[in-house]
């Protein structure tokens, strides 16, 4: 799309009504104070400077030339703003984007009318901001969000405990240990940091409190009441995400107040995204803010309340710039009807049903998982799933016979088994893969369940030990056709590490095969549609890099010793934004070490490095946020170091024991 005149006003200052100011960059349509626009609210604590501004500046200045003003601004505590974040989600920070609403509402180049939107922080927060009812608030588009905070999103799954929460709160200690700019916050950037750094939470030191669903992780999860949720939203997400889900448990919790996208995406805005083909988000956004911020007729209503792409068997690669397949509608979404398989006496997966071949026992090796790829999947290279035959040598399996003709499904698989267990609790995962002719595995979809978590996440309950319990996994949605020639498996295992952590007791399970049923959705009646692609193939703005930048993962088995090791270095290199000349740099180094056979050996580290300069100003953080654990506890620590020019002005640590709560 043609960008059109506009202005940006790179230093607005929003003052709320305790006092804190709140940096605010907007982007403002030509003519705005003579005739107000609509405008568009995300709310993020990544910094709209030295942060987000490739994206921002990628759709905020389209939006400005459809007669939408756009304001980027910074939560609480980060970026430029004032203060000091103080959790996430919190009923503060849900208070502060109300009062910015009533603040864009009362402006004189706003309408009145006030949509919001973003990607995972963001694309959270304006569900919840819109769950609070704020009356300028329109409509929301929601991108690689959640509904359940629980359930969906990088915390725990299902009562398993996911490597990538301590990786998340090490990422968000490091970010916000970064100093504000004195380019934009004059100088008082140094007490404004000094605050920060003494006041700012480590994250997971809260998180680990709350293992099971209580009312903390109900807080913010608007599936609580989606009877009460009042506006449109346009749900977003991809497949090759964590977030694959929320589309789904969207369209079925609000009805006719949703409508879902779904592309093959990684964790990124549908018009820069890999693996191709990528959306035109800025012609959706824009016919749904139209609709809905200015009451234009365009029929977005009526648009189809599920669009999903379906992956037409793409192979596990090194990188994937693009995945075959087609888009598909369903107008009105229901629970899908379902093709159910079991096991046979010759320990087939088929549509036919069978005996199964009795009671069979399973302990995986503790480090199957390491081709299980990300949780938070940013590149699509090692960070989405690999080759399943490596995880699959430790697991037990299930596979159908060559497909005589194609299997296409979208939505949530389910299985329901008999299992026994000797210990109080395990961990059960299961895996649908698409065996390509040549043997090559490819993951459709997974699920993982605490047994303790059998009858729900509230109240989670030791196993009885030695006894016959029927289980439910609900794996994560998919789409994807299963071409002729091709085969079905299941994979079950008791480990998926380091995606999950393991439990405390390795007992291993007792699996009832002729209690196997394995239940898919089928796709049923719909359309095959085209989903426009975006105008413009490259939208990031190009900055100038003085160090290039550098990405390893690898796994390191010891095959004396016995311990696996999976680790992750990423430099970003060192950048600059030519239009204010800041420059940035983050290194990050992960390491996941288990030893086979010993649960209790698990551990992870996660060290940070954050450089942002000036031409004269030079500041670093560094951080460092670990996690063990004893049969009985959980062990956190971190650390943070801050640094102005080579001078270390700064220190602090954490520390946090907290009791596993079946987990």
């Amino acid at each position: 799309m043609l960008q059109s005149a506009h202005t940006v006003i790179e230093n607005e200052w929003i003052t709320l009504k305790d006092g804190t100011r709140l940096a605010a960059r907007i982007w403002m349509p030509e003519g705005a104070a003579v005739s107000p626009v609509p405008a568009v609210l995300e709310f993020l604590p990544y910094r709209k400077r030295g942060g987000t501004d490739p994206r921002d500046e990628s759709t905020y200045p389209v939006f400005a030339a459809a007669d939408i003003a756009g304001v980027r601004v910074d939560i609480r505590g980060s970026g430029e703003s004032e203060g000091v974040i103080d959790g996430e989600y919190t009923p503060r920070e849900l208070s502060d984007a109300c009062e910015i609403i009533e603040w864009i509402a009362g402006q004189p180049w706003c309408s009145g009318n006030v949509g919001m939107m973003g990607i995972s922080w963001g694309g959270f927060n304006c569900l919840q901001v819109a769950a609070l009812r704020p009356s300028a608030l329109k409509a929301v588009i929601s991108i690689a969000s959640t509904v359940d905070r629980y359930n969906d999103d990088i915390h725990y799954k299902n009562g398993c405990h996911l490597s990538a929460q301590l990786s998340w709160a090490a990422t968000m200690l490091a970010f916000q240990s970064r100093s504000p700019d004195p380019g934009i916050v004059g100088e008082r950037w140094r007490e404004m940091w000094l605050e920060r750094l003494e006041n700012e939470p480590f994250l997971m030191e809260e998180w680990i409190g709350h293992q099971r669903r209580d009312a903390f992780w109900k807080h913010g999860s608007i599936c609580e009441d989606f009877n009460g949720f009042p506006i449109p939203a346009l749900v977003i997400a991809g497949w090759a995400d964590g977030y694959r889900n929320t589309p789904v448990k969207a369209v079925e919790g609000l009805g006719g107040k949703a409508k879902a996208l779904i592309g093959p995406w990684v964790h990124k805005y549908p018009h820069f995204a890999w693996p191709k083909p990528r959306a035109d988000f800025h012609g959706e956004a824009i016919a749904w803010w139209n609709r809905w911020l200015r009451d234009e007729p365009n029929s977005l209503e009526d648009l189809p309340q599920m669009r999903a792409y379906i992956l037409d068997g793409p192979l596990p690669a090194l990188r994937r710039e693009q995945d075959p397949g087609y888009w598909v509608a369903k107008q009105e979404w229901a629970k899908p009807e379902s093709e159910t398989f079991g096991v046979d006496a010759c320990g087939a997966l088929t549509a036919e049903g069978g005996t199964g071949v009795g009671e069979v026992y399973i302990r995986s090796p503790l480090d199957t998982g390491t081709a299980a790829g990300e949780w938070f999947t940013l590149k699509p290279d090692a960070e989405m799933a690999g080759d399943q035959r490596i995880d699959d040598a430790g697991s037990l399996v299930f596979e159908t016979k060559p497909l005589e003709a194609e299997r296409v499904y979208l939505g949530q698989p389910e299985l329901k088994l008999e299992v026994r267990c000797e210990g109080e609790w395990a961990n059960l995962v299961a895996r649908i893969i698409d065996v390509h002719p040549d043997g090559t595995a490819m993951r459709v979809a997974y699920g993982v369940l605490n047994l303790a978590h059998r009858e729900g996440n509230a109240e989670p309950r030791a196993m009885e030990k030695g006894e016959r319990t029927t289980v439910t996994v609900v794996l994560d949605a998919c789409g994807y056709r299963f071409a002729p020639g091709h085969r079905i498996r299941l994979s079950l295992s008791t480990a998926y590490w380091p995606l999950i952590l393991p439990a405390p007791e390795d007992p291993g399970l007792t699996i009832d095969t002729a209690s196997l049923l394995l239940t898919l959705p089928l796709l049923g009646a719909h359309k095959k549609i085209t989903v426009p692609e975006p105008e413009n193939p490259d939208p990031l703005p190009d900055y100038i890099d003085h160090l290039p930048g550098e990405t390893r993962r690898s796994v390191e088995r010891d095959l004396v010793g016995g311990t696996t090791r999976y680790r992750i270095y990423e430099d970003t290199g060192l950048s600059e934004h030519p239009a204010n000349h800041l420059s940035t740099r983050v290194i990050r180094d992960e390491l996941w070490s288990l030893k086979l056979g010993d649960p209790l050996s698990m551990s992870g580290s996660c060290s940070w490095a954050c450089y942002l300069q000036r031409s004269g100003w030079s500041v670093r953080t560094e951080t460092k946020s670990q996690l063990s654990c004893t049969a009985s506890e959980w062990l956190v620590t971190a650390s943070v170091t801050a640094y102005e020019e080579d001078r270390q002005i700064f220190h602090k640590t954490y520390e946090k024991r907290a009791e596993r709560d079946f987990m």
